[in-house]
């Protein structure tokens, strides 16, 4: 199963194509931008045992001529990648007549720094086919932290948060990029809605992902999309359990793996804050749920 992180490092380019051009500007390559994209069937599989797929697969148009932009997001190595990617391409090329591109997106710099190098396939004296992915990572995307930054361009910043999401510069981009979200008009609500969601599943579990569910709750709570509200609650819900747990523990009781895990698991914002008066004058953990029925 794909993680929604994986998912968010190719998916936003779908829902800005043109994000390609101009965040590829940084590894020295100059795309046009695209008069128009259109999406393409991501499965490549033909008749026969082994199922090839690519993550996003858009038909750009642009002044200069067209090309297939392939989206791969990669979340480690693969020793299989580079011959799955070379069919692809190839089978790309024949299948529709234009000229292919891979884009590589790494969210970690040792997988990015592998996938970027060149593989010649072949034998040594003469290499058939050369395979040459453009890769974006944490260190080929800039840092966005200024607001006015972020807000020229929202869709590179969402990218640009999930690129460095373990870097210390994280939390200055989503806090930039929650400036620029809160400078958008009431018409934009669902457009914001969709970077949110972007942005949160782009963070992974990750303590920038924490901060984004706070921001949520804080910076953006006018947004009533059912992405914004979604991620406010669970920023409540995980706030007020570690309130729980917090302060047994600095009460002096112990809490033992099945509490902890009932308290935990709850998602429930109201059960919670009972739980939390109890705990105020409870004398063991057990006296949180007394009252409560069992499970």
């Amino acid at each position: 199963m794909l993680s929604s992180s994986h998912e968010a490092l190719h998916r936003i380019f779908q829902e800005d194509p043109g994000l390609f051009a101009r965040a590829v500007r940084g590894l020295g390559v100059s795309f046009p931008p695209p008069v128009s994209a259109s999406p393409l069937p991501t499965d490549l599989t033909e008749n026969r045992p082994m199922e090839r797929r690519v993550d996003t697969l858009l038909r750009m148009d642009t002044e200069d001529g067209e090309f297939i932009l392939a989206v791969e997001s990669q979340g480690k190595r693969a020793s299989d990648k580079p011959a799955s990617w070379a069919y692809c391409l190839s089978h790309l090329y024949a299948e529709y007549g234009i000229p292919p591109v891979l884009l590589v997106v790494c969210a970690d710099r040792s997988t990015a720094a592998w996938a970027a190098r060149q593989v010649d396939i072949g034998p040594p004296q003469w290499p058939s086919l050369t395979l040459r992915p453009l890769v974006l990572g944490p260190d080929s995307l800039p840092v966005i932290a200024s607001p006015d930054e972020a807000a020229r361009d929202i869709p590179l910043t969402v990218l640009s948060a999930a690129l460095h999401r373990r870097d210390p510069d994280a939390d200055a981009i989503l806090n930039a990029l929650a400036k620029a979200l809160k400078g958008l008009s009431a018409d934009d609500e669902d457009t914001a809605g969709t970077f949110i969601e972007l942005t949160g599943q782009g963070l992974g579990k990750t303590p920038a992902a924490d901060l984004w569910r706070h921001l949520m709750a804080v910076d953006l709570s006018f947004f009533q999309s059912e992405t914004a509200q979604r991620l406010r609650g669970e920023g409540r819900i995980e706030g007020r359990t570690e309130d729980i747990l917090r302060l047994l523990d600095g009460r002096g009781i112990e809490v033992s793996a099945e509490e902890l895990e009932r308290i935990a698991g709850c998602g429930d914002l109201d059960t919670l804050d009972v739980w939390f008066t109890r705990a105020i004058t409870a004398t063991s953990a057990a006296e949180v749920f007394e009252g409560d029925e069992a499970g």
